[in-house]
């Protein structure tokens, strides 16, 4: 007897389903891996603790006054590394073979990286409220109320998710998670460092501080810190919105054709 072959084109619904499926495998797999709840909990309150009470007081004059100012910039750097993860996930199922067993199974093709998107997304919005929970018991105040709370975690979730397809393509290209680790900490690490998440430009020499102009990270930490506590928000936000999608239409389509060669 044999069994009917398997259908070319997976309903709706049925993606749906896998979909949601393999993003709760990615959620579930937390606590059988210490060292990702590690990075998702522990280290973004270890940098907080860290650049308030070691580089506050020299920075502002006060660790309240440099809390108020670096907390949404440790967000978005806290936002940005977490990209990373979304890279050395991928990388490592393919490492495993677990690509491998799930093209073998009657799944949609875009189930495994859409889940993977999916889980990371809660996991971006877990440590956006752990970090802003944290802060406010060390003294951290939102001034402008509930809505531009929420209006900061949608606008650093899309930048994020925009910015990851960076990693995703890094993560499906290089042969093993360590080297996804070291290369994408050399992006990240300069691109969030010469920015205004944790300082402001204006002490930069002026060659750095011509780049921190235009670096994508001084204006989503712009437009995330007037959400927060007031400022300026439309115009860093809109150009904050226009770098993410050139992040998108420039990485997306090359990290989607490379995906395809794994599934």
């Amino acid at each position: 007897m044999t069994l009917p072959a398997p259908p070319r084109r997976v309903s709706a619904g049925a993606t749906v389903s896998q979909t949601l499926t393999l993003a709760w495998r990615s959620l579930v797999q937390i606590k059988h891996n210490p060292w990702e709840l590690l990075d998702l909990s522990i280290q973004p309150i270890m940098f907080l603790l860290l650049f308030t009470y070691v580089f506050g007081g020299a920075i502002s004059g006060s660790t309240g006054d440099y809390l108020q100012f670096a907390l949404p910039g440790l967000l978005v750097q806290n936002a940005l590394f977490y990209t990373l993860s979304t890279a050395i996930g991928l990388n490592t199922d393919i490492s495993k073979g677990v690509f491998d067993r799930l093209r073998s199974l009657p799944i949609a093709r875009s189930a495994p990286l859409a889940g993977r998107i999916i889980a990371d997304t809660f996991k971006q919005v877990w440590a956006f409220a752990l970090l802003v929970g944290f802060g406010m018991v060390l003294g951290f105040r939102v001034t402008t109320g509930v809505a531009g709370l929420l209006g900061a975690l949608a606008l650093l979730v899309v930048v994020a998710l925009a910015m990851s397809w960076m990693s995703v393509l890094i993560g499906l290209k290089a042969s093993n998670p360590e080297k996804v680790q070291m290369f994408s900490f050399s992006v990240m690490m300069p691109l969030t460092f010469t920015s205004s998440a944790l300082v402001d430009p204006a002490t930069f020499p002026g060659w750095l501080a011509t780049w921190a102009k235009v670096n994508p990270v001084t204006h989503l930490s712009d437009a995330i810190r007037g959400l927060l506590i007031g400022g300026s928000v439309a115009g860093p936000a809109l150009i904050s919105l226009l770098w993410a999608a050139g992040f998108m239409v420039v990485f997306a389509p090359l990290a989607i054709r490379v995906f395809r060669r794994h599934v």
